[in-house]
């Protein structure tokens, strides 16, 4: 299943690389953690230049981040991704019923159905949840995203001091 998981994923990375978040740093090519730090001091610092200026940060971790990714949801935005309908058939069916079951020692659970979320340990997890929360993105020139995996930073730019306050109240809803 590995094999036929790392071709789902090549296509679909083929399909959505260009169309991905520039703010999002994780499982991408050329890009990593610090690349994500140094665009945010960057950000922070060229701000700060200015007189009566200053910054605020927000770090967000999403807890379980794949656990929350729900089947239709992510359909609907590979859909929108123009990733082929057969591709986000494929990868709905694989989210959902997905039987799961734990053995600690000589005792096993019963079976449970699972239908949310992507497992952990699978080859293209990683880029679900990134295409997830690809639309997870501010029309906030003072507000910057920068995104790495299930870790998210807010910055906000501030001059008036309720920029900020403003977008985060957004991005909550």
């Amino acid at each position: 299943m590995k094999s036929f998981e790392r071709l789902v994923l090549t296509h679909l990375k083929n399909i959505t690389g260009p169309l991905l978040d520039p703010l999002q740093f994780a499982y991408r090519a050329n890009r990593s953690v610090d690349d994500a730090v140094n665009m945010g001091l960057h950000y922070m610092l060229q701000h700060l230049d200015s007189p009566g200026t200053y910054a605020r940060v927000l770090f967000v971790d999403f807890s379980s981040a794949f656990n929350t990714i729900i089947p239709a949801i992510l359909q609907s935005k590979l859909s929108q991704l123009t990733v082929p309908a057969s591709t986000c058939q494929w990868i709905t069916n694989f989210l959902t019923d997905r039987t799961q079951q734990v053995r600690m020692g000589k005792i096993t659970s019963s079976i449970r159905t699972i239908s949310m979320g992507a497992p952990q340990g699978c080859v293209h997890s990683p880029l679900l949840f990134s295409l997830y929360t690809n639309d997870c993105t501010t029309g906030d020139p003072t507000v910057k995203l920068l995104k790495f995996a299930d870790d998210t930073t807010v910055i906000g730019l501030i001059r008036d001091g309720d920029e900020y306050r403003r977008e985060v109240e957004r991005l909550a809803l």
